[in-house]
């Protein structure tokens, strides 16, 4: 095995797929488990998605509507990782961790400003009859 390879890495097939499922269930799980803001996203996604379906005038707003929820719930995750990945570098205040978990929420929020304007307007269009 060269240096350059993990030997963590799979070597494909059927099996890869298995493991990555399982792998992402996983993350998941961890994600409810141990993140407060990802399962309050979650919920408020479980909320939203029922008005999606209402709010919804065609599939390509269903879908806009959905994928910024899930585009939100994505960020957080990757959020999430990046602050775990930092915890076990250091807890100790560091000013280059400090600012990529600054990063990171700075991320998250970008994402649920994107999805609160997108629901705006689509909801804006569905209450008052105009068109985005």
């Amino acid at each position: 095995m060269t240096p350059h390879h993990s030997p963590y890495k799979s070597k494909g097939g059927l099996g890869r797929l298995v493991n990555a499922l399982r792998y992402s269930a996983q993350g998941l799980s961890a994600a409810f488990k141990h993140e407060a803001a990802f399962r309050q996203e979650l919920f408020l996604a479980a909320v939203l998605i029922p008005i999606a379906i209402w709010a919804s005038r065609s599939t390509a707003e269903l879908l806009l509507l959905l994928g910024t929820l899930f585009f939100v719930l994505i960020v957080e995750l990757i959020n999430s990782a990046l602050e775990a990945l930092a915890d076990t570098i250091t807890l100790e205040h560091h000013p280059l961790i400090g600012r990529a978990k600054d990063l990171g929420s700075a991320a998250v929020m970008l994402s649920i400003i994107f999805c609160t304007v997108v629901w705006l307007c689509v909801l804006g269009a569905r209450l008052f009859g105009s068109t985005i």
